[in-house]
């Protein structure tokens, strides 16, 4: 073994213990990195929730000022039509009342049924969905497929259609893109000659499928019909009817007030019109088809019945949206069927002569001449 020079030792071990120093000194801003970015990576963890927790807020307070907004562009106007004997339009005609059912439960039609196919959207409405699903079985019309399609629901609508599966034709539970895409996704299990959807907070009245059943029979000529209606609170009570002047095609361009509710069509006239909801309608989804059923061609018979009762209450989309998405959506079909954008004054002249035609009606209602 060579000996090495004491020299050379002392040198080699300092050579050493700086090159460990350097390796520690390196290694140090390494180790300060890791732990930056770990703290940036919590700090943006933290920012991105308080960014949801704001939005969430900011989405919140659009809500309220949306219903807001409805009650006071609205609430005026409704006033007005109440002191005038308008009643179309007017949700709350008077207090809370015990629900009396209108006209007579027909038990069967009195000619060969047709199979009625009936669609339900569902999404976070399981404090209504039961009532209303109740409200369609309770019929007992045999040929009737009853689907009830729901978005996902986060709300007791899971333990509801529980209860209800075994009864209904098809029940499903799955992501939308929004109520028209619902409708179309539950019509796709559906082949009946008669079509129609409910939505999940409403209800039809006793005997309204055999009438309905019963009048497609005996009158085949007859493309699309809907009948008269009662506004309920969430509770259940009554607080308005809606007594419709019989059908007229032009008034249809300037405003809707066909009760959604109680509108059943052929399946012929869907295939006409594309067999679908366009789903680019969030709120005039029913107005913008009753519009293409018209352009088609249909023919429509307002029924002397009242076939369904409309739920009004703050959390639906009528309440909430009308002064903002409702508005939107109403001038774009405005605009479809005019070719050009038309003016509060011009729609209150096109309507005038329906409504002085639905007062008398609901006058004659009133006084028991005319009987629905």
């Amino acid at each position: 073994m060579v000996p090495v020079p004491a020299e050379d030792f002392a040198l080699r071990r300092v050579k050493g213990i700086n090159l460990m120093q350097g390796t520690r000194d390196s290694r140090a801003p390494a180790e300060q990195r890791r732990g930056l970015v770990a703290n940036l990576r919590r700090e943006l963890q933290e920012t991105r929730r308080e960014l949801q927790e704001i939005t969430d807020q900011f989405h919140a307070a659009l809500q309220r000022e949306e219903a807001l907004r409805a009650r006071i562009h609205w609430g005026w106007r409704q006033r007005l039509r109440t002191c005038l004997g308008v009643r179309l339009g007017v949700m709350q005609q008077y207090r809370p009342r015990p629900l009396q059912i209108p006209g007579d439960d027909t038990t069967g039609a009195r000619l060969a049924p047709l199979t009625i196919s009936l669609v339900t959207p569902s999404f976070n409405q399981g404090n209504f969905l039961g009532r209303t699903i109740e409200s369609v079985l309770d019929q007992r019309y045999v040929r009737l497929e009853y689907v009830v399609q729901d978005g996902l629901s986060t709300d007791e609508t899971a333990q509801v259609l529980a209860r209800y599966r075994p009864l209904l034709t098809h029940c499903e539970s799955e992501k939308d893109r929004g109520q028209a895409h619902a409708i179309n996704l539950g019509f796709e299990h559906a082949t009946g000659e008669v079509m129609a959807y409910l939505n999940s907070d409403d209800l039809l009245l006793p005997g309204a499928l055999h009438y309905v059943a019963d009048y497609f029979a005996r009158n085949p000529d007859v493309d699309v019909v809907y009948g008269q209606r009662v506004v309920i609170d969430e509770n259940g009570a009554e607080i308005g009817r809606w007594v419709l002047p019989p059908h007229d095609n032009a008034v249809l361009s300037w405003a809707d007030y066909v009760p959604q509710e109680t509108l059943f069509w052929r399946r012929r006239m869907w295939d006409r019109v594309g067999g679908a909801m366009d789903e680019s309608f969030q709120f005039a989804l029913d107005w913008d088809l009753i519009l293409r059923f018209r352009d088609a061609g249909a023919r429509f018979v307002r029924l002397p019945r009242f076939l369904g009762a409309f739920r009004y209450h703050a959390q639906q989309k009528t309440s909430s949206q009308l002064a903002t998405r409702g508005l939107t959506e109403m001038n774009r079909l405005r605009q479809r069927c005019h070719g050009r954008s038309v003016t509060f004054a011009e729609i209150a002249r096109h309507l005038s002569g329906y409504f002085m035609r639905h007062v008398a009606c609901h006058r004659l209602y009133q006084l028991g001449i005319l009987r629905y």
